[in-house]
């Protein structure tokens, strides 16, 4: 399936990754940032490779956002053939294998920081994560280019791991802290056929939290932090995949490997991974995530806490995770075709993952909160993650090469061929084209979403041919229309698991219409999230609302939505792009009528005052000030 964006919404953003973020990134990773954090990461491979002098920098993971721009490079080249880019990335994976040790080892801590340590401190060393992303962008080099040097790189490091770590006399019977080359492995048998590859990632799924785990005996585990919320729940080591329950420790770690497991339970028929993936997706998103698509609501480790624990103000929700939570909804699917799956990927990412970077893609948020107010933010140290604005680059840099590879990508996530059958999860201005029996079929969608929901889809294809097309009916959409050559359709009766099915024999020129109204629509959180009691949030189609200090001045906790206001939306071209913005009546206290008190009896007097809110994702992007999605809102009496 070959997928390009032509719309005015994701086709400026992919060029925006080709033509900024990706040569901004590039001189990020080599300290040519005035301001921003040193990355030194490139560095560090040249020093491996014996070409300078110096020591090790950054975090024990550096590499890894290497790995990730190669491979949101990579990516880009799919859309935008780029000589001078081709060339960079060539002598970037040069550079790589002159690094590799003689044995395939690639780490570039391990190699000049700490030699005597590989494979000793699994808890918390990142090898065979960082060695999961070098695979991931070597699968995406080979598919771009078609070349096979980077391809053989990273199978001689697969080939060395699989030789040392494994369940086999004489191997170590050890995994990563950080899950990722699980993933990654599946991708590499995928491209070169090599089963030994699946049957690796196979092992270290299934070894994972086998008791007692060996962490307990690792210095790195000993010597790390030590508290509840850093134990072997943390890595999700405290019990057997298939008998965890509830989504424990660090979301991202959580997602690669749930997202894993997805790839095994499919390919290998595991229907013990197959109903521990359902059980914890329930709890992940009907118990544990927020209504952007964030999760990992804890700070102080990154992590999930426990079931409706979701604060607006101390929110972790790390890009990363939402990015991860993309990567497991599009398997989820795969392994079982429910358009539930697709909704949350949507929701993630185009809430969750896109407030992660600025709309000139260079600036960008580790965390993503719902709620700031920039003078406490400051000051209290348990805000002391929250930016107020987003910022050039991070010491640990894993969100902005993440959400680089991500967009660059997402074409392989609007659409899929499953056992001939044609599904499409998300909707954007796009031409995609693939090959029935032989016979070249191309699709040609127009539509102005997520600003709007009608959808125009207009068929090409040389001779008649009998398919089956499967569209997404989104979760938000209270009613849907369809046509096909202008002849309506019954789409309820045409629903299967979520998606509207439309099979029939089709023609040149036959043109389907979707169309899916876009109200907005008053969101509540479950009374158990205690933080959003009396409050609610706007959502409209699968964009969620904010209010901004810069619309509608400070203190936005103060503002109150009528019990029944009436919305109006209007499309703003000035404002920061082209958004959509909801306008409503609301109320709010005088704070002059206080006076100097502290406190006094409550008179119930409010004052009627304008309120806009803009979407989410775009918050951040004018000058700094209060932010907040949930409202509180007058009852109905």
């Amino acid at each position: 399936m070959k997928v390009v964006f032509q719309d005015a919404f994701w086709a400026p953003r992919v060029r925006l990754m080709a033509e900024e973020v990706i040569p901004h990134q590039w001189k990020a990773l080599n300290d040519q940032i005035p301001d921003a954090e040193p990355s030194h990461a490139v560095e560090n491979f040249r020093i491996a490779a014996g070409e300078v002098r110096g020591t090790f920098h950054g975090m024990v993971f550096q590499d890894s956002d290497v790995a990730k721009w190669l491979e949101a490079a990579c990516y880009s080249l799919q859309y935008a053939p780029n000589p001078e880019l081709e060339r960079l990335i060539d002598e970037v994976v040069d550079l790589l294998g002159r690094a590799q040790r003689e044995d395939g080892y690639l780490n570039t801590y391990y190699t000049i920081a700490a030699p005597d340590r590989r494979w000793k401190d699994m808890s918390y060393s990142h090898e065979l994560y960082c060695a999961g992303h070098l695979i991931e962008a070597a699968v995406a080099h080979h598919e771009a280019t078609g070349k096979t040097n980077f391809l053989s790189i990273v199978r001689k490091y697969a080939d060395l791991i699989r030789r040392e770590i494994g369940p086999n006399p004489g191997q170590k019977r050890i995994y990563d802290g950080h899950e990722e080359i699980e993933l990654a492995l599946v991708k590499l048998y995928r491209a070169t056929g090599d089963e030994s590859y699946l049957q690796l990632a196979k092992y270290f799924v299934d070894e994972r939290g086998r008791q007692p785990c060996f962490f307990l005996d690792e210095p790195g585990f000993a010597g790390g932090p030590k508290d509840r919320w850093f134990d072997l729940d943390y890595f999700q080591t405290h019990a057997p995949v298939r008998e965890q329950r509830t989504a424990e420790g660090h979301a991202v770690r959580a997602m690669y490997l749930y997202a894993a497991m997805a790839d095994l339970a499919r390919m290998t028929d595991d229907g013990s991974l197959k109903e521990t993936l359902f059980r914890l997706w329930d709890n992940v998103t009907q118990k544990r995530m927020y209504i952007t698509g964030g999760i990992g609501s804890q700070e102080h480790g990154e992590r999930f806490t426990v079931d409706y624990d979701l604060p607006n103000d101390t929110a972790y929700a790390e890009t990363c995770a939402a990015i991860g939570l993309v990567l497991w909804a599009s398997r989820m699917f795969r392994l079982d075709p429910d358009a539930k799956y697709a909704d949350v990927l949507e929701r993630a990412l185009y809430n969750g993952v896109l407030s992660g970077i600025s709309l000139d893609g260079k600036r960008y948020f580790y965390v993503n909160p719902l709620e700031v107010h920039p003078p406490t933010a400051l000051f209290r140290h348990d805000l002391r993650h929250v930016k107020t604005e987003r910022v050039p680059w991070f010491g640990c840099a894993c969100c902005p090469p993440n959400i680089a590879r991500l967009i660059a990508s997402l074409n392989r996530y609007v659409c899929t061929v499953e056992n001939g059958n044609v599904y499409y999860h998300l909707y954007a201005g796009c031409r995609s084209e693939w090959e029935v029996n032989g016979r070249s079929v191309r699709l040609t969608m127009e539509t102005d979403y997520p600003w709007d929901g009608r959808i125009a889809v207009t068929v090409e294809c040389a001779e008649p041919v009998s398919l089956n097309l499967y569209f997404r009916r989104p979760g938000w959409a209270d009613e849907a229309g369809v046509a096909v050559n202008g002849e309506p359709v019954d789409a309820r009766g045409a629903l299967l698991k979520g998606y509207i099915r439309l099979a029939r024999e089709w023609r040149s020129g036959d043109r389907i219409e979707l169309n899916f109204p876009m109200r907005v629509k008053k969101m509540a959180a479950h009374p158990l999230v205690r933080e959003n009691a009396g409050k609610v949030a706007l959502q409209r189609g699968p964009l969620v609302y904010c209010l901004e200090e810069a619309d509608n001045g400070a203190n936005l906790a103060d503002i109150r939505l009528s019990a029944e206001p009436q919305f109006q939306t209007e499309f703003r071209r000035d404002l920061m792009g082209g958004i959509v913005v909801i306008r409503a009546d609301g109320y709010r206290s005088d704070p002059e009528a206080w006076g100097d008190a502290l406190y006094g009896e409550y008179s119930g007097r409010l004052g009627k005052t304008a309120v806009t809110f803009v979407p989410y994702a775009w918050w951040g992007n004018r000058e700094p000030g209060e932010m907040t999605v949930w409202a509180r809102q007058l009852e109905l009496g």
